[in-house]
């Protein structure tokens, strides 16, 4: 019986650099699990090579001649979806189009690789086009800014209960999508999402310029507060909350299932007071957060995980199915309306017109 998964990755190459593709091609070639099947210096060449050759997984640069990379990252997004990672710079306007492009269904940004580091940048730049060519991404359209309905037509009264929430592959789109519905008085939020530290603080300047609550990088010693959004800064340490669960704490440490910040940290150092937290597993590789959850749920949290039809890459909520951590699963478009549910007054609710 014949199967539908390729045991090669086909790998599409797109740069309007002769030399970057050259350098991205020597340094996939050798590995057994790839097959470079095709390159394109242009938006229109790289449409062209997709219908030639049907690859699994595209590495796409952000600065093409004619149409960029993003202009046609949004369109390809809409005619053919497919997992795509971005090859950029870490730097300055760079690190700002590659979060525009997290945010149109890229699945991961990779740094393009300085002098003397090729090799080691492109080892980890396989072993990432292999996990992520099974991805999933759909067909969406343009990403909601601003003030949205449910927003604006709902008003609320906080019950006292924050929300985590852990996210990776997938994570931007899915974090821009629940945030769009947070009121101005959302319940305070504390986000880890698996991002290089340069994208997280893009990551967060660009949700406070389109989302109505106040987002930015959480700092030591800051305090859990209606109507903020705190996203884990990443770099060389962890967010934490402190034993209260109202002081948030940035501790150094290895990295946790592979990531720091680590979503498993987070959760577990809310389980002291795990009935005043709602916690939410979003879309991601791998299983970081999925025993933190599973210890929250044990003590008494609400838990919510994407369900596997609006994720991008069903890893973290299903492991944490698997281990019980799980109380409802829901599919993305609803997730913002079930935090705001759990964390909501129902005495004290009044209902706008939806």
């Amino acid at each position: 019986m014949g199967s539908s998964i390729r045991s090669v990755c086909r790998v599409l190459i797109v740069d309007d650099s002769a030399t970057m593709r050259r350098l991205i091609r020597q340094g996939l070639e050798g590995d057994p699990r790839l097959q470079v099947v095709g390159e394109a210096a242009s938006a229109k060449e790289a449409r062209d090579r997709v219908k030639e050759f049907e690859p699994d997984i595209m590495t796409l640069d952000v600065e093409m001649p004619g149409m960029d990379g993003l202009e046609f990252l949004k369109r390809l997004m809409l005619a053919r979806p497919m997992p795509v990672v971005m090859v950029s710079s870490l730097t300055g306007k760079g690190t700002e189009a590659a979060v525009s492009a997290l945010s149109l269904g890229a699945l991961e940004c990779f740094e393009k690789p300085r002098f003397g580091a090729a090799r080691d940048t492109f080892a980890r730049l396989a072993d990432v086009l292999v996990d992520l060519s099974s991805a999933s991404p759909k067909s969406r359209g343009t990403i909601r800014h601003g003030v949205s309905r449910t927003a604006v037509a709902r008003e609320r009264r906080w019950n006292g209960k924050k929300v985590l929430i852990g996210s990776s592959t997938g994570g931007v789109e899915a974090l821009e999508t629940i945030f769009a519905d947070f009121p101005h008085d959302c319940p305070p939020t504390l986000v880890t999402q698996h991002m290089p530290a340069p994208f997280l603080s893009s990551f967060a300047t660009r949700l406070n310029a389109n989302v109505q609550p106040a987002v930015r990088l959480a700092r030591d010693g800051d305090r859990v507060v209606e109507g903020e959004i705190l996203i884990a800064p990443g770099g060389d340490c962890h967010m934490v909350v402190d034993p209260a669960g109202d002081v948030l704490r940035l501790r150094p440490g290895a990295k946790r299932s592979g990531h720091r910040p680590s979503v498993d940290l987070l959760f577990l150092s809310a389980v002291p007071q795990a009935k005043d937290f709602v916690a939410a597993l979003l879309t991601g590789m791998g299983r970081d957060g999925a025993e933190g959850m599973a210890a929250l749920r044990a003590e008494g949290a609400k838990t919510i995980a994407q369900d596997e039809n609006s994720c991008v890459v069903y890893g973290m909520p299903r492991v944490a199915h698997m281990l019980g951590g799980v109380e409802r699963t829901v599919p993305l478009a609803r997730i913002a309306s079930e935090l705001l549910d759990a964390t909501t007054d129902e005495s004290r609710e009044v209902q706008g017109n939806e």
